[in-house]
Formats: structure tokens, sequence, C-alpha cells
């Protein structure tokens, strides 16, 4: 990639930086990444990591790693520094935003060196940077150089092994974001977080933390009763505060802990003033997104194993439909382990296809079927054909609440649910090489519209 940027360095005047040594000139500073490390030329260089210097000065910069809820944990953040007044950036899975307002368009989670510090300048009059930091940016080191005012974890399971290739290997990824002294926001409850603890901060709901509820209900919205203990531990500071988000799951009860507590530590502001924004925050397209209220339906991005059963585990006491796959060409062993949750929680199962990439998308189904055992009890209904699996899974929702004579309470979409996973706002499809448009909300709601056959 190439950028322009005047600078000077080591005595000589430059106007681009590339990390492509096919575009270098001698008005182009090469910057050195490990990914170009063996094409390094011989040419003026400098190393990704002393960017910053060219870039300087940066807005302060919130990092947030972690398996799942870095995206709505980002825009969390990103909706309450604005309400309290403050402007701000957002860098991530979704695209560049600025006030309201978006830059970019998605791409990568974490973008590349030379394009993060592109978009931290044209950014630079934001007071913060909230950005979300990827297990591959951290290898990579798309990071290099940036200094974060806090990190933020918000938990570690299991994905990208086809990267990493050992679950050890990811976990020590992860937690290497944070082994300095910086200011850091921890998940108490995750069993695998190894920090430095060093300026911590901790939230939690079932281990003792500075931040963690007292009570709290997930009934069709999140209220909590919070307390707040700083790490000083002084007596006269405890704070408590009461939320109403109208959030599903308790995964989002613990995305909105790690905001409050990175404003709270921002802003220096009671944790109540904080915490009544909240009801403002409509949540994230593609992220536990209600797509028909009834029946109630509902879409999110969840991939592995353990973001579905986040997802399954928030509506306890429904008969849950789920629509799934798993993406091509991506880690094979978390395929059995979808299935096994699948099975455990939902009362049908359709398994179709994600984004086969170059596999074979049957062969990707099989590997889904071995966590699954034969249940006559549970019908299991298979199609390689997404359109059409959840036109199928709408019609039978839809015969479900026409089945029922007993009144529904309004906007609960009766006893049943119907959760589309593994795409949440994607508007394609990926089969071999070809991108297809396909977006799951529409096909959602072109199937509410047809008859019943």
């Amino acid at each position: 990639m190439k950028i322009t940027k005047p600078c000077v360095y080591q005595g000589a005047a430059y106007t681009h930086l590339s990390d492509d040594s096919r575009e270098l000139d001698s008005h182009t500073l090469f910057v050195r990444t490990p990914l170009n490390a063996a094409f390094t030329p011989d040419h003026p260089s400098i190393e990704a990591k002393q960017l910053a210097e060219l870039f300087a000065p940066l807005p302060k910069i919130i990092g947030i790693t972690g398996t799942n809820g870095k995206t709505t944990t980002a825009a969390l953040i990103y909706s309450l520094l604005l309400d309290l007044g403050y402007s701000c950036a957002l860098v991530g899975t979704r695209g560049v935003f600025a006030n309201d307002k978006q830059l970019k368009p998605k791409g990568l989670t974490t973008p590349c060196v030379l394009e993060l510090y592109e978009i931290l300048a044209m950014v630079g009059k934001c007071a913060f940077v909230i950005m979300e930091v990827s297990s591959h940016a951290i290898v990579q080191e798309r990071i290099a150089g940036i200094h974060f005012s806090i990190k933020i974890l918000t938990n570690i399971t299991s994905d990208h092994l086809d990267y990493h290739k050992t679950q050890a290997e990811y976990i020590r990824v992860k937690n290497s974001f944070f082994s300095d002294d910086g200011c850091k926001i921890i998940n108490a409850d995750e069993p695998h977080a190894s920090y430095n603890r060093h300026n911590a901060h901790t939230y939690a709901i079932e281990a003792n933390a500075h931040l963690k509820p007292n009570a709290y209900s997930l009934d069709h919205a999140i209220t909590a009763h919070l307390s707040y203990t700083p790490a000083s531990r002084a007596k006269d500071s405890l704070e408590h505060a009461i939320i109403q988000a109208p959030l599903y799951g308790k995964h989002n009860l613990y995305n909105i802990l790690a905001a409050l507590l990175c404003v709270k530590l921002i802003a220096q502001k009671p944790l109540e003033s904080c915490a009544e924004h909240l009801e403002h925050f409509g949540g994230v397209e593609g992220r536990m997104e209600v797509v028909s209220k009834d029946p109630l339906i509902i879409v999110d991005f969840a991939h592995t194993h353990d973001g579905m059963e986040a997802i399954f585990t928030s509506f306890i006491g429904k008969n849950i439909a789920v629509v799934f796959g798993a993406g091509g060409d991506r880690d094979p062993t978390k395929r059995p382990k979808m299935g096994a949750v699948a099975y455990k929680y939902a009362s049908k199962l359709y398994i179709t296809s994600d984004n086969p990439r170059s596999e074979d998308p049957t062969r990707i189904i099989n590997d889904i079927l071995q966590g699954i055992p034969k249940d006559p009890k549970k019908p299991v209904y298979i199609d390689i054909d997404r359109r059409a699996s959840i036109q199928k899974a709408v019609a039978e929702l839809k015969m479900e609440e026409l089945k029922k004579g007993e009144p529904k309470m309004e906007g609960l979409g009766g006893d049943w649910v119907l959760l589309v996973l593994g795409k949440g706002d994607e508007t394609y499809q990926i089969i071999g090489d070809e991108k297809r448009h396909f977006d799951d909300r529409q096909e959602i709601r072109a199937a509410l519209q047809a008859p019943l056959p």
C-alpha cells in the first residue's frame, strides 16, 4: 500500500510511504513490516513501529481485543462518548466513523499498518479513537508503534486456528496485548486471561471485580444494579448505578460493563451519569439485530460455538429455531462444536452454507453434522442453498405461530424465536472466487411476505 505523507526522515524529505517494494521511487520511504521482511530492498526505510513519530500527535486511542464482543463494545464506547459531548472516531469491522459520519466502508477488523496510520491522520482532530484489535493484527504488527490509552479484553475462546494453529498460541497472542504497564480493562470472568496487573481494572458478572452487577435481569432487555469500586479501594468512593439497555443477552451485559468502565475511567464522571446514556444505544447492525418482532427473528454474526451459545442462552424458555453454516477455508475443528451447541439448545436446526469459499459446501455441512446426534425428535433440515433454508425456516415459524390459539404478548413473537447466525450484516456470500450479493435480513423480510406453501 502507498499513501501520501509528506515527511522528513533521517534528513531526507519524502512525499509518500509504502510497504510495497514495487511502488518505490526517490520520493517514497519504504515501511518495513513482518509481512514484507523478505522483500526489503536497498532503499531508505523505516520500521513500522517508528511511524508514530511521523504522524504525531495522535489522538487518544482505545483498543479492544477478544474473540467475541469487540464490535459491540467498541460501538457502545463510541456512542457513550458522543453522548457525553466528546469528539471521537470508531475503527473496526463495520468501517471507519467519526462523529456519527461514516468515512470508510467495511474492511479488515484492524486495517494494515499504513492504512491505520492514514485513518488516524484523517480523524486526528477527534479526542478519542476506539478501535477493534484482531489477533492477526497483533501478530502482524499492524498496530506497531501505537500507544493505547486503554486496552480492553472481552474474552478468549477459540477462533482463527487456521491461522494460529493451536489454541495455546491464540491465547498467548491475545494476552500479549496486555503485557505492558499501560491502563487495561480485563474481564475477570475470563479464565484464559493473563495480564500485567499494574494499572489493571476489572469487570465481571460472577467474579469479584471493580465493576459488577449486584442483580440483573435479561428478560426482553437488560436491566441491572451495578457497583463500582475503584482500584484505589477508597471506602468513600463506592458508586452505584441502575442501567437499562434495549439489548439481549448476558454477553451484552459483559459488553456494557466493559464499555461503562472504559468511559468512566476516561471521562472521570460518576458511573450514574455515564450509564444514563445507555438507553440511547440501539445496538449494532448484524449483532443481535431484530429483523422481525412478531414472529421474533434475529440475525447475528456468531460463527463460533461459544458465540452461538451466548446467543442461545439469551432465549432460555423459548423454542429456538436456528439457521447456520460455517465458513470455508477456515478452522474446520470448530464445525462439529457448532453443530453440538446448536443441537443442545435449538428445537429445529437448518444447516446450510455460510461463505463456503473454495471448499465444497457439502463437506462443510458434513463436518457440522459430526457434532449432532441422530435424534428423530429434533428435526435437522439440510440444504446448501441459504436462501431456501431461510425461506423454509421462516415459513415453518409462521406455521408454528398460527398453531397457537393463545394470545401473544405484543412484540415478543410468541413462544418461538428464529436465529439466523453466521453472517450478521454481511451483504454478500463468497462461493468459489465469486462474491454474490446476499443479505440474510433481506431474505428474511422477503420470506415473511411470501404466502405459506
